[in-house]
């Protein structure tokens, strides 16, 4: 079996740490579970792949998991002008084609303090089938959202009740996108900086009570929220 590093193991095309734990951490890409999983090694971290049918599916495995608050955390796209690559967006409320997810998001800033992460912006985070580009940046940006990402909406079902959250950290923004030359050492910069931000994400678990004590969420419990990916 392939493992991406100790303690991790690839199922169905997710790579997942095997260990129970207080946080579980939902990463889209693998350069972003590298970060978050070297930052938090207690943590459970599950990378899901891109886009919506791949975060729909780690939604599925996730919801099941054994974990006190769950978290989704990565890169994002900026449509506010003013943020920079670098960035971290704490979403106040994620939109996707389901409807809105609102985020206790006052926590995660204290924490994100705390580490010394000091270019926080919260917002709303929309989540896209497809990668959004030129004009389509400036319409969302003119709806009130700060940044846009391709899974967060469809990786939320996967807190099943639990305290959830969403730290993204811009990659590119609407005058540099995504395959613009300058994105290579924006990539570089969002990378650090996510792994900077990581550990605050324990922080804001911390307030939460452990898995022995919050116990294993019941085939009852989860129903309703996977309801949601259906």
């Amino acid at each position: 079996m392939r493992t991406d590093v100790p303690g991790a193991a690839v199922t169905r095309g997710l790579t997942v740490d095997a260990s129970d734990a207080r946080l579980l951490v939902v990463t889209p890409l693998r350069l972003e579970y590298l970060a978050v999983r070297r930052a938090l090694p207690e943590a459970l971290v599950l990378r899901s792949g891109m886009g919506p049918e791949r975060a729909r599916a780690a939604a599925f495995r996730a919801a099941r998991m054994q974990a006190s608050a769950v978290a989704v955390a990565g890169f994002c796209g900026a449509v506010a002008g003013d943020l920079l690559p670098g960035d971290v967006v704490v979403a106040g409320e994620v939109r996707g084609p389901a409807g809105v997810i609102t985020c206790r998001s006052g926590p995660l800033v204290a924490a994100l303090a705390a580490v010394g992460v000091e270019r926080v912006r919260v917002g709303t985070v929309i989540s896209a089938g497809h990668v959004v580009r030129g004009g389509e940046r400036s319409l969302l940006a003119s709806a009130g959202a700060a940044a846009v990402d391709m899974e967060s909406a469809w990786l939320a079902p996967a807190a099943a009740g639990r305290p959830f959250v969403v730290l993204r950290v811009v990659l590119d923004t609407p005058s540099h996108e995504i395959y613009h030359p300058a994105t290579l050492s924006g990539g570089l910069r969002a990378w650090r900086a996510l792994r900077r931000a990581a550990p605050a994400l324990a922080i804001w678990a911390g307030a939460h009570p452990p898995p022995a004590a919050a116990g294993r969420l019941s085939p009852s419990e989860v129903a309703p929220w996977l309801e949601h990916l259906v």
